[in-house]
């Protein structure tokens, strides 16, 4: 069974998050990974371009109960009618999360996945999470590039 990494951002990102994004996308397609997301535009639509161009698998869990908005790039699109509710099923999916970005959504995906607890959380730009005494949040592994994300899954040699 392929490694499934599940990729999170917000709908509106800078272009620096979309670049990441992209490539992040391409270099999940060329290790054979299935890329998850939430199927729309920003974060998720670059991830989803970068690993179809690649010749990768991109699905997308909507928030909606239908198609309408669904970016093109998606391989599969699963129309959930759950709302935000979906941000459960995106990162419990994956095999690691990869976070690009912040938004209040992607911040609750980022929660979600350390609760759970058992896959690798990678940061990549986006918000600094502190603790009550100020510091970094542990267990959040904070990369500098794409490269460095997949390196921090600890997924491939």
């Amino acid at each position: 069974m392929p490694i499934q990494v599940s990729v999170c951002g917000p709908r509106q990102c800078s272009k620096e998050e979309q670049r990441n994004a992209l490539r992040l996308g391409e270099l999940l397609a060329e290790r054979g990974a299935v890329v998850i997301c939430g199927g729309y535009s920003g974060v998720m639509e670059a991830v989803a371009a970068g690993a179809r161009n690649a010749g990768g698998t991109v699905v997308g869990i909507l928030s909606r109960a239908d198609r309408e908005g669904a970016n093109p790039h998606l391989t599969i699109s699963i129309p959930t009618g759950v709302g935000e509710a979906r941000n459960t099923i995106i990162v419990n999916s994956g095999d690691a999360v990869i976070v690009i970005g912040g938004s209040w959504g992607t911040l609750s995906e980022l929660a979600l996945a350390m609760r759970k607890g058992h896959a690798p959380v990678v940061q990549l730009g986006g918000w600094q999470l502190n603790d009550q005494q100020g510091q970094p949040v542990a267990g959040i592994r904070h990369a500098t590039s794409p490269e460095h994300a997949l390196e921090l899954t600890g997924l491939w040699p």
